[in-house]
């Protein structure tokens, strides 16, 4: 059994906050559909090529999904739309410039108006008022607002983050909200608004470096792939030129790195190093230690070292060495789905579940199931047609 099969979701969705709710609302056996333009569809359809000649993003986003396709600016397209939320809808989903779902009569109230039990979320930049809530908001640009590429790079660059963390926050936020909106409905029987901001959902995220820098204090330094307060914790180089990931967390750990790996114990008892804070503030002169205990083993043998202390390590693996993990790969967690361009690789959604399995159905081709979809709603198949050519559909 999954446990959304009998929720509807209509969603008119576009890159990658909403669809990444949306997919994992799918994923728990929700029915999905997607509102996509007339040939054109989800612009994220065409950002790369990557997956067989299919967009790597949309691959990602989209899996379980029937495609409808609706110009909603044509008045015959949103009577489609309307009783399609109307007869078949629990939920929907937008992510649409301010202001376009509500010209479309799809905003809560006046949705609400029609179907109290509708749960309507939108996603968006900055949210739904402020003086910020007309500002076009993309991943990068929600970053820089949040401030996580004020604390991300090293000290002479601020970067950002390689995947859309941003959408993907917004995203989450979205899911979990329209999760407890559909439990909240099953108690009382009542719909409700749901409004997620990309800005809240990344600043929640900005987690210690925000309340390090609390009432003016300065904030964390950029220090790459290190940590800005916790020291040693971050990459070193071994002998071979490779690097190796460690982290230590407490003084138990600091000691058996000091007798194990660096091979000089007396430096646990070293007023220089007594403590995390010392530590951090010292990192030059610690560094230099580590690198030159380091230079005499490859990064495989200071690996093994590390796992036998029992010091916390890692590889900083390559998307091809993530693709052949062998933590992935011994748990099952990889799965095929199906896509216009044949079956391609899909990793299970994290979590696993004690009765039944999640949903993970072919990502559809633009419009896919129009003709269905519209079909239920009674339309002939040669009414169909004219809408097609009428560009309706």
């Amino acid at each position: 059994m999954q446990p959304l099969k009998n929720i509807t979701v209509v969603t008119l969705e576009h890159a990658i906050a909403a669809p990444f709710a949306t997919r994992q609302l799918a994923d728990l056996g929700a029915r999905v559909i997607k509102i996509e333009r007339p040939g054109v569809g989800d612009f994220a359809r065409g950002y790369d090529e990557r997956v067989r000649g299919l967009a790597s993003h949309f691959v990602w986003t989209n899996r379980s999904k029937e495609s409808l396709t609706l110009d909603v600016k044509h008045e015959e397209a949103q009577k489609i739309l309307m009783r399609l939320i109307l007869e078949e809808a629990d939920v929907v989903v937008q992510n649409l410039a301010p202001g376009a779902a509500a010209r479309l009569g799809l905003s809560y109230e006046a949705l609400s108006a029609l179907k109290p039990g509708i749960i309507v979320c939108d996603i968006s930049g900055y949210g739904s008022d402020g003086s910020y809530r007309d500002k076009k908001a993309y991943d990068l640009l929600i970053q820089s607002e949040a401030g996580f590429v004020s604390v991300t790079g090293t000290l002479d660059t601020p970067s950002k983050a390689g995947p859309s963390i941003a959408d993907i926050a917004a995203g989450m936020y979205a899911y979990t909200n329209i999760l407890a909106a559909l439990m909240h409905r099953q108690q009382t029987g009542e719909g409700q608004r749901i409004d997620v901001s990309m800005l809240e959902s990344l600043t929640e995220w900005m987690s210690y470096p925000l309340y390090y820098a609390f009432d003016g204090a300065p904030p964390p330094p950029r220090t790459g792939a290190s940590h800005a307060t916790i020291y040693p914790y971050g990459p070193f180089p071994a002998g071979d030129g490779k690097t190796v990931m460690l982290g230590l967390q407490n003084e138990r750990e600091w000691k058996i790195f000091c007798e194990k790996l660096l091979l000089q114990p007396e430096l646990a008892t070293d007023e220089r190093f007594s403590g995390n804070a010392k530590r951090s503030a010292a990192r030059a002169e610690l560094s230099a230690l580590i690198v030159e205990a380091f230079s005499g083993f490859t990064a495989e043998q200071v690996s093994s070292r590390l796992e036998q202390a029992g010091i916390a390590n890692a590889q900083v693996n390559s998307m091809a060495e993530v693709w052949a993990h062998p933590q992935l790969k011994a748990r099952g967690r990889w799965r095929e789905v199906e896509t216009a361009a044949g079956r391609v690789p899909a990793l299970l959604p994290p979590g696993s579940w004690q009765h039944g399995a999640p949903r993970m159905d072919a990502v559809p081709a633009l419009g896919q199931h129009t003709e269905a979809i519209l079909g239920r709603q009674g339309y002939s198949a040669e009414r169909i047609g004219e809408l097609r050519a009428e560009g309706v559909i």
